[in-house]
């Protein structure tokens, strides 16, 4: 079986799934991550937080869109764990 995690907003704010509007995307279901990779943003008042994955793996899903606003502890993203 494999074993999932799920990273959570740590604030309300709206969730960016890219740096800039005009760039690439952090990162897309299927891509592989490493602990600490940028996976998304939160901001809040024109301030910006990462949002890391937590452990090696892959990205199952995102639970919310791009500029989506988001509260603290909401799922933002699913990460199948590497072993």
């Amino acid at each position: 079986m494999t074993e999932k995690i799920t990273v959570q907003s740590p604030m309300p704010g709206v969730f960016y799934r890219r740096p800039d509007p005009d760039e690439e995307l952090f990162a897309t279901e299927g891509d592989s991550v490493e602990e600490g990779d940028v996976i998304g943003l939160v901001g809040v008042m024109k301030n910006f937080h990462d949002i890391t994955a937590e452990q090696p793996g892959t990205i199952a899903q995102f639970f919310v869109d791009n500029e989506a606003e988001v509260d603290a502890g909401e799922d933002l993203v699913e990460i199948e764990i590497s072993e």
